[in-house]
């Protein structure tokens, strides 16, 4: 708890911090500064006194948590409309590399309705998970903030994992937001790269910092439980599916009824995307090289050829050249295709952040220097506008089309 403080042998009555208070919550007691119960503790007074007679005091939170009772990595299972998120699967492959290096039991974290739950649990286990930790209610079928923030807070006090993650997903964004607020532990968003310290065996979380100017490695307070992050889709990969695995499910109630939820559900309207580079296995991108809209006509052309999703860098994107959903990059989508050709793009790390984990990156671009040839596979230096048609021809053939 705060509080404010007045030295009144040092308070000249003034009355600077009268009008500065923005809740009016000081007044003049016999020509020295008081204060009410209506003070937030904002500091403003604080700011305004010409003789430092107002000081804010603040209450450090003590916090005696044993973090050596946390264990385990846990991964949130989402689904939406009766699938699994993709995410999720490649969150236990790399939840498998932490647990193994703190020596720990990989876990899921499952929520829905009976049908979902049968269903999902099974595979959670085929993708690695040892244990699955279920929670099953009608209130659950869909995803709502109160509900699944409800179950995951309750589970998450009572069997207390080391670290939690979470898809990068609009919903897996505002259900860790909220899970993290309520129990009072970090979160680091939007991660790119996970890791474990050696030394503390504490999670390194990477992820983009001043607008994907350089990459942060964060460390969570090290007082503060579980771990928790969000992870990009795509960052990582896969892992093989596995239908003979065997996993242990611990069932829960959810101490909540429809009555307490806040928000209802009255219809799901998917808006239809027109652009799936999250899914694409082959991509072709073009950059500040096409020189404009009209230049992004043979990289469509080459896409249509190979039944490919059409990318492009940030700077055709901000030049108004190509909407946004297009956009690969730090700022933009993370992919992970069998194939990207980057057509005029020049490989800024905020790019190569969204699509250096493809399998195999073709790269054609006028300068030989150009920093996207250090990560491709097969490099073109020549002009776009006569090597990519000259690529379109030579696949319209060979692929009888």
């Amino acid at each position: 708890m705060a509080r404010l403080l007045i030295d009144k042998d040092a308070c000249t009555g003034c009355e600077s911090c009268i009008s500065a208070c923005p809740f009016g919550a000081l007044s003049m007691k016999e020509g020295i500064a008081a204060v009410d119960e209506k003070c937030t503790f904002c500091g403003a007074c604080v700011d305004v006194c010409p003789v430092s007679a107002i000081t804010l005091e603040k209450e450090e939170k003590a916090v005696t948590i044993d973090i050596t009772a946390y264990k385990d990595v846990w991964i949130f299972i989402e689904h939406e409309l009766g699938k699994i998120g993709s995410v999720s699967f490649e969150l236990l492959g790399e939840g498998r590399k932490l647990a193994d290096a703190i020596g720990c039991k990989l876990c899921g974290m499952l929520f829905g309705d009976k049908e979902a739950v049968d269903k999902f649990v099974k595979e959670a286990i085929a993708y690695g998970a040892e244990k699955v930790y279920v929670m099953e209610s009608p209130v659950l079928k869909q995803y709502r903030t109160d509900s699944y923030a409800k179950a995951a807070v309750d589970l998450i006090r009572k069997y207390k994992p080391e670290i939690v993650l979470y898809g990068a997903t609009t919903q897996g964004r505002d259900f860790a937001g909220t899970v993290a607020t309520t129990i009072e532990a970090g979160l680091t968003a939007d991660c790119t790269g996970l890791d474990i310290d050696p030394e503390t065996k504490f999670l390194k979380q990477t992820r983009p910092a001043f607008g994907g100017n350089i990459m942060a490695t964060i460390l969570d307070y090290p007082n503060y439980r579980p771990q928790m992050s969000t992870v990009r889709p795509k960052v990582f990969a896969m892992p093989q599916r596995d239908d003979s695995r065997k996993g242990e499910i611990i069932r829960e109630t959810l101490q909540m009824t429809e009555d307490q939820v806040r928000t209802k559900v009255l219809e799901f309207i998917k808006g239809t995307e027109t652009v799936n580079l999250a899914d694409a296995e082959i991509i072709v991108s073009g950059g500040r090289g096409v020189g404009g809209p009209e230049g992004f006509k043979p990289v469509r052309e080459l896409a249509e050829v190979l039944g490919a999703a059409v990318g492009s860098s940030r700077a055709a994107v901000d030049s108004g050249w190509i909407p946004y959903e297009h956009q690969v990059g730090q700022t933009g989508r993370t992919v992970r295709p069998k194939i990207y050709i980057a057509c005029g793009i020049s490989g800024a790390i905020q790019h190569q952040a969204g699509m250096k984990t493809s399998d195999i990156i073709v790269a054609i671009n006028k300068d030989p220097e150009a920093p996207i040839f250090k990560i491709a596979a097969f490099g073109i230096v020549g002009d776009l506008f006569t090597v990519v048609p000259m690529l379109t021809q030579e696949f319209k053939k060979r692929l009888g089309r």
